[in-house]
């Protein structure tokens, strides 16, 4: 008899204040590395972006290699004076 197969992917939380460099890092489950240079969405697909007050305070992106999603906090305000110009 053939298994079923499992659910794949998982919930995961990557805080971006936590996060040395380019603000590249691994999927929590299967090691991708998802950098925000990448707009291909070979290895990675943005599923929902929150903002408040024209800031993005969080983002969920869906790792395609293996379906984990991922939820990215920790995003920096610009400083006043740019929010300003």
């Amino acid at each position: 008899m053939r298994k079923t197969a499992t659910k794949k992917g998982g919930n995961y939380t990557v805080d971006l204040t936590k996060i040395d460099g380019d603000g590249a890092f691994q999927c929590p489950k299967c090691s991708a590395i998802i950098s925000p240079e990448d707009e291909t969405e070979e290895v990675y697909t943005i599923v929902e972006t929150k903002v408040k007050k024209d800031e993005l305070t969080e983002l969920t992106l869906k790792c395609n290699q293996c379906g984990s999603k991922i939820k990215l906090i920790g995003f920096l305000s610009p400083p006043e004076e740019v929010r300003h110009k």
